[in-house]
C-alpha cells in the first residue's frame, strides 16, 4: 500500500483532535504522543505548528506529527530548524517532550517512517531538524543528513512493579541497601509508615498545583514553576486528563501535614512521574521526596500496573529508586550549508560539545 506524507496548516482543534484521538485509538504511541499530551500543550502555548500526515490511498491517516519551523540561534548565527512535535521557541518547549516520533497505526510503523522522512528530505526551508527525546533505534534516524549530532542522551529510570508485586510487595527489598536504610530511616521520622496517598478531586486540583508551586519557590536555579505558562500548562493537563485517568495529581501527608506532591501519567498500564514537589526536610536525614516516591511504588503496584516511570534525567535519587532502567537520546540532523560546516570546525577546534 503506497503512502504519501505531506505538510499541511495545522487544522483548527475540533478537527484535529478527531483525526489525532481516531488514529491514537489504532496506535501503540506513547503518552507524550496522545492527545492529552498534544492537546494541552496547544492549548497552553501560542504555536502553529504544521501538521506532517502521513495517508493511506484512501486518504486515511497511518501518521501525524507535529512540526515547528524557526529560526533558532547557534554558535554563528540562527538556522533555519524543523523541531519534532515542538515549536522551536525555549518557553513554548519548556514543557519537554519524551519518547517522542510519530504517532502511528500499529503495524504500518517503518512505511510510515518511510514516508515522513522522504517529506522531510523533499523540503528545501530548513537547515537543521531537532529529534528530541527519541528512542536510540528509532527510523527517524535514517534521514540522509550531512551531519547528525547526538545532542545528549538520558537514562530513564524505573521501577518493575511486577518485580515489587514478585517481592510481595517489599518494594524496598529490591533496593541497594544505602537506599533502603535511607527510606527506612526516613519512615522511622514519619511515624513509621509510609505517606498516605490522596488523588486530587475536581475541586482540589486548583489548590493542590499551588501548593506545588509554593513548595517549588526558591528550590531550583531554573524554575520551570516561576513561569505562569508552564504553571498554565501543567493546570491544563491535570484538568484535561484527570477525569479519564490519565492524568494523577497525588499528594501524600502525614500526621505532621504535607510530604509532597506528584503530577504523574497514565498510560497503557504504566505510570510516569512527571512533576514533583516536597516539603522541607523534618530531620537532617530525612528524605521526603524518597517517601513520596515509594508510596507511589507501593499505589500503582497495589493497582496492578506494570511500571512505575521516573522518566528522562541523571539524577543520583532517579537511580537510587529504581530497579530498571532504558535511555533516549537528543539528536541534531544537518544538511550542508557553510555556516554550519565552520561552526563544526570550530567545535573541533575548542572542544566544545554538541550540545552548546
Amino acid at each position: 500500500m503506497a503512502l504519501t506524507a505531506q505538510f499541511l496548516p495545522l487544522p483548527d482543534r475540533a478537527a484535529l483532535s478527531a483525526r489525532w484521538q481516531a488514529l491514537e485509538a489504532r496506535a501503540d504511541g506513547a503518552f507524550f504522543l496522545s492527545w492529552t499530551w498534544v492537546g494541552a500543550w496547544l492549548d497552553s502555548y501560542d504555536v502553529r505548528p504544521e501538521l506532517l500526515a502521513v495517508t493511506d490511498e484512501a486518504g486515511g491517516d497511518v501518521a501525524l506529527a507535529l512540526v515547528g519551523h524557526a529560526m533558532m540561534p547557534r554558535l554563528l548565527g540562527q538556522v533555519a530548524t524543523l523541531s519534532l512535535n515542538q515549536s522551536g521557541d525555549a518557553h513554548a518547549d519548556r514543557p519537554y517532550v519524551e519518547y517522542n516520533g510519530l504517532l502511528v497505526a500499529r503495524g504500518q510503523e517503518a512505511e510510515a517512517a518511510t514516508a515522513a522522512i522522504a517529506a522531510l528530505a523533499r523540503r528545501r526551508d530548513w537547515r537543521a531538524l531537532r529529534l528530541s527525546g527519541i528512542a536510540p533505534d528509532s527510523a527517524l534516524l535514517n534521514l540522509p543528513a550531512s551531519t547528525k549530532r547526538r545532542a545528549d542522551a538520558s537514562p530513564v529510570y524505573q521501577v518493575d512493579l511486577d518485580a515489587v508485586r514478585g517481592a510481595s510487595g517489599d518494594y524496598l527489598s529490591l533496593l541497594s541497601a544505602n537506599t533502603r536504610s535511607q527510606i527506612r530511616r526516613a519512615i522511622k521520622d514519619h511515624g513509621g509508615g509510609l505517606p498516605h496517598v490522596a488523588r486530587a478531586g475536581a475541586n482540589e486540583v486548583a489548590p493542590w498545583l499551588a501548593e506545588m508551586a509554593a513548595l517549588n519557590n526558591g528550590r531550583h536555579a531554573d524554575n520551570a514553576w516561576d513561569d505562569p505558562a508552564f504553571r498554565d500548562f501543567v493546570a491544563t493537563i491535570v484538568e484535561q486528563g484527570r477525569a479519564s485517568g490519565a492524568v494523577d495529581l497525588l499528594r501524600f501527608t502525614d500526621a505532621g501535614g504535607v510530604v509532597g506532591l506528584l503530577v504523574n501519567f497514565v498510560h497503557r498500564g504504566q505510570a510516569l512521574n512527571y512533576q514533583s514537589a516536597f516539603a522541607e526536610p523534618r530531620t537532617g536525614k530525612d528524605k521526603p521526596g524518597l517517601l513520596c516516591h515509594a508510596a507511589a511504588v507501593d499505589h500503582y503496584a497495589a493497582r496492578g500496573l506494570s511500571l512505575y516511570s521516573l522518566l528522562a534525567g541523571k539524577d543520583r535519587y532517579k537511580q537510587s529508586l529504581s530497579t530498571r532502567e532504558e535511555s533516549l537520546e537528543w539528536w541534531v540532523i544537518e544538511r550542508f550549508s557553510p555556516r554550519l560546516a565552520a561552526e563544526a570546525l570550530l567545535r573541533r577546534v575548542f572542544k566544545r560539545p554538541a550540545s552548546a
